[in-house]
């Protein structure tokens, strides 16, 4: 790729512009989850460690281009504290004489935030002149926020022609990740893709079809597609009007010489609720009164064959419902697969998107995958082959 990374920058004495996501959980202003604050640490120390000043540029919640007090990034400077040891300034501003008073005191050892970009009216308007704000308070541009990287933001986009530019440590770690996943695979390599609704994924699917070896299709999207090829799927979940469209990735499947994987047997029940009373059925067999909710036993054993016969794995989305019981057992042994397979070297498993990261953690089995992206939509955007605005302006 393009893009250079810190490796490239000469940091000393120099302040380093950093892009974050620290876009986390806060209840009555106290963090709730750290995990985004402890992923940026990394590059926020190797900064230091080499003699750089991190100048952390963020987003926080929604508060289109108004100052909204309980959106202030202010709350976040403890545990910002708590992930770097070392102390971190804070400016009531992102750009203008406040932010560029902060940058011009900064000592070594220290960070600064900055206040959230999103109260500025020209951030996600891309404004060049807010860009040129920012720029003037530090020397280099690192963009560590791959999360918003699908956001032509002043701060993700206009902000990197304004500096010489880089990768943070998450972002490289992201951007590897999907390079090895999507760009020169291993091969053969095998999609899951899962979720409620075909409609949502059209690109993702269209995509995916003519990059990978076997796709995987499970939860309410797998019922579309068997009930476009005639089957009842009874009261399910599904997508009735798609069903040309579903006809159209399979015919695309097969000109590209990938396999469609889609649920032999199906896991029914009459009520959607934990612990109710299911039976597994062959996949034309669900009663006009059942639901689907899961993929069958022999459906999970075809999948882990296919995981077995594979180099590469990109999951998004479950295979059924995963979040009630007896419901999630599909994706849990799928899951415990995939992650002992990773675990033995054998299988490089990249998996990212919001109720993914949820079942695979349900599951026991996120900490053995090779790569956890939390990255949501831009994850889901580099999946369906998009360029995403924030990694351009890298190149």
């Amino acid at each position: 790729m393009a893009w250079k990374t810190l490796d490239d920058m000469e940091l000393s004495g120099k302040r380093v512009l950093t892009r974050v996501d620290i876009n986390v959980p806060v209840e009555n202003g106290v963090v709730t989850d750290a995990t985004r604050i402890n992923r940026i640490a990394p590059t926020v120390q190797d900064i230091i460690q080499r003699g750089g000043l991190p100048i952390l540029l963020a987003h926080f919640g929604r508060p289109k281009g108004h100052r909204v007090p309980e959106l202030s990034l202010q709350a976040l400077v403890p545990s910002l504290e708590a992930a770097f040891n070392v102390p971190v300034m804070f400016a009531a501003e992102c750009a203008g004489p406040a932010a560029e008073a902060a940058s011009a005191a900064m000592q070594a050892g220290q960070v600064l935030l900055l206040e959230n970009t999103r109260f500025e009216p020209g951030e996600e308007q891309n404004d060049a002149d807010l860009a040129k704000g920012m720029a003037k308070l530090g020397d280099i541009y690192c963009n560590d926020a791959f999360s918003a990287a699908h956001r032509a933001h002043a701060s993700t986009e206009a902000l990197a022609r304004e500096l010489p530019a880089c990768a943070g440590r998450l972002m490289q770690a992201e951007l590897s990740a999907l390079e090895t996943a999507l760009g020169q695979p291993d091969r053969p390599v095998v999609a899951v893709v899962g979720g409620a609704k075909v409609s949502t994924k059209l690109d993702l699917l269209g995509n995916l079809v003519a990059k990978v070896d076997h796709l995987v299709i499970g939860g309410g999207m797998a019922n579309t597609f068997l009930a476009a090829q005639g089957l009842d799927v009874g009261k399910s979940l599904c997508e009735h009007d798609m069903a040309e469209t579903a006809q159209q990735i399979l015919v695309k499947a097969e000109a590209a010489g990938c396999q469609v994987v889609l649920p032999s047997d199906v896991v029914v029940a009459r009520a959607f609720k934990a612990g109710a009373a299911n039976e597994t059925v062959a996949a034309d067999a669900c009663p006009p009164d059942a639901m689907i909710l899961d993929a069958g036993s022999a459906t999970v054993t075809r999948i882990e064959t296919v995981f077995r016969g594979a180099k590469t794995l990109i999951w998004n989305g479950p295979l059924g419902a995963f979040e009630i019981e007896p419901f999630d057992r599909a994706t849990n042994a799928a899951a415990a697969t995939a992650a002992a397979l990773s675990r033995d070297g054998a299988l490089t498993s990249v998996a990212g998107g919001g109720d993914t990261v949820a079942a695979l953690n349900k599951a026991n089995a996120a900490a053995d995958f090779t790569y956890i992206s939390t990255a949501g939509g831009a994850f889901l955007e580099w999946m369906e082959g998009k360029d995403l605005p924030g990694v351009a302006a890298l190149g």
